[in-house]
């Protein structure tokens, strides 16, 4: 190869490589300053001094830390399992080849589109009862009629679950679209010819086929769970009181609130570590995977 033409190929590959190279460094250098800081006793700025695991257990003991993980565990839970459901559904519809699918396809796909801060703000309107749906039926007859969840301490969560079902279940359906337009059309034709039933078709040929893609997406929707932020403060700023805080919000109160950097920084590794749970699990399936699908090559 002439000299030229290699030195074009390597400069081709540094600006190719060193936006992820730089990425990695950055996520990686300040993960491990945000674990050391968390180890010392940092205030409102960062003091070397030595305090062990002290920091750890002041925010595990705190009660706005033990809200917003129960909170996480009730919010993750339904959010994970209904967008899951409801991107599905949509999808099998889609897949039906319907009039209109396009348009059907690009309204779904709308609240990827919005911000967390947009949807949460329009869906903060919504259920705001002095101008949202509560005020709009009222002034229908139906005085009996409540909707103000970002209200009510008990139902504050769940307001938050339904607008990232809105803004989530349109993702999961793009993905599970995908998985059902590459299910090999042989197989489809063999269920039929044995006188499977759509519904017996989808789900003993169709869904086990697509599997990969359930547990991509149950990963993805879970990754957006843990580290939903913005989400929670357009739409109830964690309230009322700490009812609806979750552990982003807490990690946040700790730094800029408190200015307490060294509590703020033991929260920001737990957080770390959870979502660690679960992309490292799902990066070592998707490795066994691969060596699995090349092995048999």
């Amino acid at each position: 190869m002439p000299p030229r033409r290699l030195l074009g190929e390597g400069i081709r590959s540094i600006v190719m490589w060193a936006p992820l190279v730089v990425s990695c460094a950055y996520v990686v250098l300040f993960s491990l300053w945000t674990t050391a800081v968390s180890l010392t006793r940092s205030t409102l700025l960062p003091d070397y001094s030595w305090a062990g695991w002290r920091n750890y257990t002041v925010v595990l003991n705190s009660r706005n830390w033990q809200v917003a993980y129960a909170n996480l565990a009730i919010y993750g839970t339904l959010f994970v399992v209904l967008a899951t459901a409801v991107g599905l559904l949509l999808a099998v519809l889609i897949d039906q080849r319907i009039r209109g699918e396009n348009v059907f396809r690009t309204i779904f796909l709308y609240p990827i589109a919005v911000s967390f801060v947009v949807t949460g703000t329009v869906w903060g309107w919504l259920f705001n009862p002095s101008i949202g749906l509560q005020k709009l039926v009222q002034g229908w007859g139906w005085t009996g009629f409540r909707f103000g969840w970002t209200i009510d301490r008990d139902l504050a969560i769940y307001a938050i679950v339904v607008a990232a079902i809105w803004h989530g279940s349109g993702f999961a359906m793009a993905l599970f679209l995908a998985g059902l337009r590459s299910v090999d059309a042989d197989l489809l034709k063999a269920a039929q010819i044995d006188g499977a039933g759509p519904w017996r078709t989808y789900t003993r040929v169709v869904l086990p086929t697509i599997g990969p893609i359930f547990v991509s997406v149950l990963v993805m929707l879970l990754q957006f769970a843990i580290k939903t932020y913005d989400l929670v403060v357009a739409l109830t700023a964690g309230g009322p009181g700490i009812s609806s805080t979750l552990p982003a919000l807490v990690v946040y109160d700790f730094m800029f609130q408190r200015g307490e950097l060294g509590r703020g920084s033991a929260a920001a590794v737990m957080l770390l570590a959870s979502l660690a749970v679960v992309v490292l699990p799902y990066s070592a399936f998707r490795l066994w995977q691969n060596r699995r699908r090349f092995a048999r090559v």
